[in-house]
């Protein structure tokens, strides 16, 4: 599984408008600066993520961006769906929709296996859990395994 640059600069865009003291607006500007992520590229996120109803926008002196919900009821996943779609996908395609045939028919079990443990992890950390370093014991001890910090 591969998160995209735009998956990793929305979660990291949320975790800053989570942060805010508050609850205030951010300009993009602030937010861009603080997660050093290009300015016109986040400009375009987080009108994605105005449009998919995670952050709410206000124009003018005091304007700017702001969580539309409590950052503890917004999940990773589902920031990650509003800017790149599906969790997991082959080729493009959702796992239910495929098929296979011949050998390669146990393939589908396992793409609908991993996007189960997916959605387990993304659907069940929120922005809270992140932005407080509070991460689920579920979460943290798949950490605690050796092997999870080693690249194969």
């Amino acid at each position: 599984m591969r998160i995209s640059a735009r998956a990793d600069y929305a979660v990291r865009a949320a975790l800053q408008l989570a942060a805010s003291p508050d609850g205030g607006p951010l300009k993009a500007e602030t937010i861009a600066d603080a997660q050093e992520i290009p300015h016109k590229f986040l400009e375009g996120i987080l009108n994605d993520m105005r449009r998919g109803g995670l952050v709410l926008s206000r124009r003018g002196g005091n304007g700017g961006y702001r969580l539309a919900r409590p950052a503890g009821e917004i999940s990773i996943a589902d920031v990650i769906r509003v800017v790149d779609g599906p969790l997991v996908s082959v080729r493009g395609v959702r796992p239910p929709d495929l098929s296979y045939t011949g050998p390669a028919r146990s393939l589908l079990p396992l793409w609908i296996a991993l996007r189960s443990n997916v959605r387990e992890i993304l659907e069940g950390v929120t922005l809270a859990d992140v932005a407080a370093a509070e991460l689920p014991d579920s979460v943290s001890a798949l950490t605690d395994a050796p092997d999870a910090w080693v690249n194969p």
